[in-house]
């Protein structure tokens, strides 16, 4: 199941993907990671998506990840008493802790924490920012607020505050179990939603401890204030536009964007652009134009990935969009200027033992124009660390441990291979690299190959060889 590309692709499951052939249509189609959305389906659910994904992998003899993306907090004022209410521009609107229904001058809002920290001047964002309010006065019970951008508004909408770090956990009562159930599952990613700074990803880190990848997704403007530590923290991050767009104006995401990409790049993190991608294939065979470009930007910036949601989960046409997602992918990586593009928004190895085998694996591929690229990793690190440097030949990830192969099939240009028993020497080393090579599709008899590994092998942590073999 080679694939001809380097920039991988994210399907959610759900009620449209939910049996078997559909995910192994999506699968063929060119689907690396399915994502189990937390949010929505019960336990029973995502389990039996889970051991279908696992069915269609043994079939296939490529290993898949499994992302499992935890709902998070979520923040929604209470009721009204005679249906939804309009708000008028410049209406005074009074949200408090009230349990009394509403009405168009007031409503509950069950969220102490956010009075807490709102102050006059604060903005409030209704029902995914449609409508806007501007705080005037303010105390540990209630907000006086006045009606920036008005409309419609009906009961238990969500609350966005942009303007303050609110003082709760990312994770929820209900993320922790379904923390639990996923883990005990064998998921190999986890998505942190509500990410507000550091500390929300190390708690996340501390209850995972190891046992799968921490995903951060970035949908609040206080995480991109403290973009670099959550990166540092992080096993790789998402960029959530959704949530982004909402709080922060619709012209400033795109530079967001480019701005976690880079510094995801530069720390050698995998980097996932998600929503809105391919929205109009949720009731149409075919993407516009600007989802076209929109998803060309992301593979000319070098993104390790890109990500379906809803088009894949409810929409008509899930197999359909993971084709065009695939076949867009490779056309701009086919482009020239796209490997121009990719090259000069890199960033310099760092003073280590591993960046310096992996950057001199790239020029020395570039260099003898070898077939592909074949790391030795346990732990996933040498393969991350060749993939940073975004080289021109595939990368072939050979591991013993098989939820390292997993999470690798994440990772930008990374054809994650598991095997059974790890190499002991060098000689070791060459045959299997050759053989892997051509078995996989990647290299003919004759053609030159390079081998990233660290010796002791089979030790985490220690790439330090760098070897030429010829198929």
């Amino acid at each position: 199941m080679q694939r001809q590309r380097h920039g991988k692709i994210i399907a959610t499951l759900g009620p449209a993907s939910s049996d078997r052939d559909t995910i192994c249509a999506l699968f063929h189609a060119s689907a690396d990671v399915f994502r189990l959305n937390f949010s929505h389906g019960t336990h029973a659910q995502h389990e039996e998506r889970l051991d279908l994904i696992r069915a269609v992998e043994k079939d296939a003899g490529r290993p898949i990840a499994v992302l499992l993306d935890l709902q998070g907090p979520k923040l929604r004022i209470g009721t009204f008493e005679a249906g939804p209410v309009m708000l008028v521009p410049g209406a005074p609107f009074r949200l408090d802790l009230d349990e009394a229904p509403g009405n168009a001058s007031r409503v509950h809002m069950p969220h102490p924490e956010i009075f807490a920290v709102l102050r006059p001047g604060h903005a409030l964002l209704l029902d995914d920012g449609k409508l806007r309010l501007r705080v005037t006065a303010c105390s540990t019970d209630h907000a006086e607020a006045v009606v920036v951008t008005g409309g419609a508004l009906s009961e238990r909408k969500g609350v966005n505050v942009p303007s303050a770090v609110l003082p709760i956990s990312a994770l929820t009562p209900k993320d922790r179990k379904d923390l639990d159930f996923g883990l005990s599952l064998g998921v190999d990613w986890v998505a942190l939603s509500f990410v507000q700074r550091p500390e929300d990803v190390q708690e996340l880190r501390d209850m995972v401890g190891g046992r799968a990848g921490v995903l951060s997704k970035l949908e609040k403007p206080a995480a991109i204030e403290r973009l670099e530590a959550i990166v540092e923290l992080s096993d790789a991050v998402m960029v959530a536009r959704g949530d982004l767009g909402v709080e922060m104006p619709a012209e400033q995401v795109p530079t967001i964007q480019k701005r976690i990409v880079r510094a995801c790049r530069k720390a050698g993190k995998p980097v996932v652009v998600a929503t809105q991608m391919l929205e109009s294939m949720i009731s149409a065979p075919v993407p516009t134009r600007a989802e076209a470009s929109d998803i060309a930007t992301a593979v000319y910036d070098g993104v390790d990935a890109v990500m379906l949601s809803a088009e894949s989960a409810s929409g008509k046409y899930p197999r359909e969009a993971v084709a065009v997602m695939n076949a867009i992918i490779s056309e701009v990586e086919a482009d020239p200027y796209c490997r121009t593009v990719v090259e000069a928004s890199g960033f310099a190895p760092q003073a280590t033992v591993g960046d310096a085998i992996c950057a001199s694996l790239r020029h020395t591929a570039e260099l003898l124009r070898v077939a592909s690229i074949v790391t030795f990793t346990r732990s996933g690190a040498t393969s991350l660390r060749a993939a940073r440097e975004r080289p021109l030949a595939p990368i072939i990830s050979v591991t013993p441990d098989l939820d390292t192969a997993r999470r690798l099939a994440l990772a930008w240009g990374v054809h994650s291979v598991h095997v059974e028993a790890d190499v002991n020497d060098v000689p070791g080393m060459v045959r299997v690299a050759t053989a892997l090579a051509r078995e996989e599709g990647h290299a003919a008899p004759g053609a030159f190959i390079a081998i990233a590994a660290g010796m002791p092998f089979g030790q985490a942590g220690s790439t330090n060889l760098l070897h030429i073999a010829q198929v």
